[in-house]
């Protein structure tokens, strides 16, 4: 029997340390998956494919990847000891640094091997560091590999996924995966975001070239953005996107720094922002993928806003009643 949505989480993600006062800290998740089991949901913990190494290659330079591990080898073990500061001062990093930003992308790889297989319908995967501004051999913004542009290179070799749709809701825009898929044909990726912000990217003017002309789809905003403005900005994307490119696939970079109690985002979603634009990502995924849809945690950095907007998101993701859904599949 298919699930219809599989959430995922490996409780070993809370020993990256990046010491107490940083704002990528283990409490966030804490508070998701604390908020997501009071909500009825079960977490799964499942092994990282063999693959997942060899997978980091379809996206990083081999060199980088030892590099990460090199350095994480000669990391502090223990909370209080100096952190290492790996690529850029946003990026500490201790003992266990590696293999949790390995197993980040192991989580995501087999949540994507559970919906092509048919074991659920949707997933979402809980953990950390985020990945979106990752770089082929380069580390920034508290993003040591890009785990949905390893996943969407991986679903197409190993699953034949011609088309893949990264979307992005993090209020800072992906600007690693941007770059890893701009001059593809087969790989789109939209972004809502605030602008002008960190990274410096995402605007509108950004659409990709070669093959990938058009396929960069780019919505900045400016701060204090809500619901209304952020959802509807998003959704309006997402559609002029779907007019030249039919995913078999969905992979979403879900970050909840858009909050309006986050420290970081400047903008004032709730909730019910964060819910539409994902009912929006399920219709779509309903019209061109079987419904295949594969979210990862990105940012979201006030641990009960982050909180409100996974839970937010997973009830929707798991939601039967969609009206975007029933139109798009021409249902009354």
């Amino acid at each position: 029997m298919t699930d219809p949505l599989r959430l995922y989480h490996d409780p070993h993600v809370l020993c990256h340390g990046t010491g107490a006062f940083h704002p990528e800290g283990p409490r966030r998740i804490a508070a998701v998956v604390e908020a997501l089991e009071a909500g009825g949901f079960e977490m799964h913990r499942t092994p990282s494919p063999e693959r997942t190494r060899d997978a980091l290659s379809l996206v990083h330079d081999p060199a980088y990847v030892e590099r990460v591990r090199e350095a994480a080898s000669l990391g502090p073990e223990e909370a209080g000891q100096p952190f290492t500061l790996f690529d850029s001062p946003d990026n500490p990093m201790s003992r266990s640094t590696f293999d949790v930003a390995q197993r980040t992308v192991g989580l995501l790889l087999a949540a994507v091997d559970d919906v092509m297989e048919g074991v659920a319908r949707r997933a979402f995967v809980v953990t950390r560091p985020p990945g979106h501004h990752a770089r082929a051999a380069a580390a920034m913004g508290f993003c040591f590999f890009n785990a949905v542009a390893v996943a969407a290179r991986d679903a197409q070799q190993r699953y034949g996924a011609g088309r893949v749709l990264v979307a992005d809701f993090d209020v800072h825009h992906g600007n690693g995966t941007q770059e890893t898929f701009w001059e593809d044909g087969s790989v789109a990726y939209l972004s809502v975001h605030r602008f002008p912000f960190y990274p410096g990217t995402g605007g509108a003017g950004e659409t990709g070239s070669g093959p990938g002309l058009g396929l960069t789809v780019n919505v900045p905003l400016g701060a204090g953005a809500d619901d209304d403005v952020y959802a509807g900005a998003f959704e309006a994307g997402l559609d002029r996107l779907l007019g030249r490119f039919h995913p078999d696939l969905v992979l979403v970079s879900a970050g909840f720094d858009a909050h309006r109690v986050d420290p970081l985002g400047g903008m004032r979603l709730s909730g019910e922002g964060f819910a539409r634009m994902t009912r929006a990502l399920l219709a779509a995924a309903e019209a061109f993928a079987c419904g295949r849809l594969v979210s990862v945690l990105e940012g979201g950095y006030d641990p009960a806003g982050t909180a409100e907007g996974a839970l937010a998101h997973a009830r929707a993701l798991g939601g039967a009643e969609n009206p975007r859904i029933d139109s798009a599949l021409g249902r009354s």
